[in-house]
């Protein structure tokens, strides 16, 4: 624990964490031809993460990258897709492994080098480090489903209002989007996992109900006949010129064919909550609340954002955030509602 360390500090050590995370992952996709999954190289981040908070020497954080990267879980992203789990991208595997390289290497274990760091063929990845932020590249996702479905959700969404389309208005829902995107799950799930890679699914929830919320991709939204019915009106289609476009950016678009016979085409969208389609702060915090508040209750929930928007201030200490985030409801710190 550091109850001295101020949110400046940890935001500091948060973004380090992003610009190694980012930089690891984009330089394995360049140089492996097997499609992995996250917790390949998000490893590498929170051991920087780790390593900034202990202090670690140059040479302890080269060996903890080495041990990171060894042991970091380069799973199958494409099996996860095919039949999606629990396992989500190996993310938690790969914190548990960034955390333990961290302290192997204070310990004194060797591991270096790690090849996405230090290879000669991902120097080009590296070269900027410190003059570009990857932290600026990040997204926040509107909706509680996987990002590659979001492109077609927001095409979608944008045609209904545009429009004032009512789920009995559709005759057929086209959509096209990069190659990834069409291969997500395609029937009605039966389980949160399926929901929340199922792009079909997302884009007749969202065509039903105007939004995605965590009631739509679990218990009673499994079983929504509703949106089974509309799902069956939803057509995925993979698009070269969307695919090219990929992993640099994630594009859909999405043509409509209303039962009065209008042809309504949305055009090219790309998936908002990045810097193609930034959201504003405000956007971001009603996102925080929505999720939160049904959880931890509006007090509570409130509190942690005020402490989360405070940490910009010298004197923040991060434990204040962390017991409002970690505390159990209606224990010390809790603020329940």
């Amino acid at each position: 624990e550091k109850p001295e360390l101020t949110g400046p500090e940890a935001l500091a050590a948060i973004v380090v964490g992003y610009e190694i995370a980012g930089r690891a992952g984009i330089a394995l996709h360049a140089t492996v031809s097997d499609y992995h999954t996250s917790g390949a190289w998000n490893s590498l981040g929170v051991a920087a993460v780790a390593a900034r908070l202990l202090s670690l020497d140059d040479d302890q954080l080269r060996h903890a990258f080495g041990i990171a990267e060894y042991h970091g879980p380069r799973s199958q992203m494409m099996r996860e897709i095919a039949t999606p789990t629990m396992l989500h991208d190996g993310s938690g595997m790969g914190a548990l492994v960034g955390l333990s390289a961290a302290v192997l290497a204070e310990a004194g274990f060797a591991g270096a080098p790690a090849i996405t760091v230090e290879a000669p063929e991902v120097a080009a990845h590296w070269d900027d480090l410190g003059l570009f932020w990857q932290m600026t590249r990040q997204y926040i996702k509107p909706y509680p489903v996987c990002r590659w479905a979001h492109a077609a959700i927001d095409a979608t969404r944008a045609l209904c209002l545009q429009h004032g389309l009512r789920p009995e208005d559709i005759r057929k829902v086209h959509v096209n989007s990069f190659h990834y995107a069409a291969t997500l799950f395609a029937g009605m799930p039966d389980t949160t996992s399926k929901a929340q890679y199922s792009l079909p699914f997302a884009v007749a929830t969202m065509i039903h109900y105007g939004r995605i919320g965590v009631e739509h991709i679990s218990g009673s939204g499994l079983r929504d006949a509703a949106v089974a019915d509309l799902l069956k009106r939803v057509e995925v289609n993979e698009a070269a010129k969307h695919s090219d476009r990929f992993p640099a950016g994630r594009w859909a678009d999405v043509q409509i064919e209303t039962v009065d016979g209008r042809q309504l085409e949305s055009g090219d969208v790309h998936a908002r909550g990045g810097p193609e389609a930034p959201f504003s702060e405000d956007d971001i915090v009603a996102k925080y609340i929505e999720f939160a508040s049904p959880v931890l209750g509006s007090t509570r929930a409130a509190a942690i954002r005020d402490g989360i928007l405070g940490l910009t201030d010298a004197d923040h200490r991060f434990s204040e955030v962390t017991a409002l985030v970690y505390d159990p409801p209606g224990g010390q710190g809790s603020h329940a509602a």
